[in-house]
């Protein structure tokens, strides 16, 4: 057996994305959102929801990372599914927040989409590439 390219493609872009997203987005997000008039308590949930996403980034490339082994062909079952769903639709909801609320110019202030859709839709290719190939000739 082979390892799934497809889903390591997905699972290297996801962890490129959740490096990104920790390293260069969260000094970007941080000073803005805990230093704004918000009350405390806002400002504090959003900046936890924003480590929520670096968690679930995090896991989910691992995830994927680990579904593309020639070993994990079977046990991934319907993870490497379940994982590119959601980034798929993680990056639905920035097209959406950009064109309902601002218009398709917002979508390059808002290019976080741009590697979100990959990353689904190579994941979910890969994984039906590993359900094809587990079935026997």
């Amino acid at each position: 057996m082979k390892t799934n390219r497809l889903l390591l493609a997905s699972g290297l872009i996801a962890a490129f994305t959740a490096a990104l997203h920790t390293i260069a987005g969260t000094p970007e997000i941080q000073a803005p959102l805990l230093g704004s008039a918000m009350p405390q308590p806002v400002s504090l949930l959003l900046y936890a929801c924003w480590h929520l996403v670096t968690v679930t980034l995090i896991l989910s490339a691992l995830a994927l990372i680990w579904s593309a082994r020639p070993s994990s062909r079977a046990s991934a079952g319907a993870l490497p599914r379940f994982v590119s769903l959601l980034w798929l639709l993680f990056g639905l909801v920035f097209v959406v927040v950009a064109l309902v609320f601002a218009g398709p110019s917002t979508l390059l202030l808002l290019p976080q989409w741009v590697l979100l859709i990959p990353v689904g839709i190579l994941g979910l290719l890969g994984d039906r590439k590993r359900i094809v190939s587990a079935v026997p000739q």
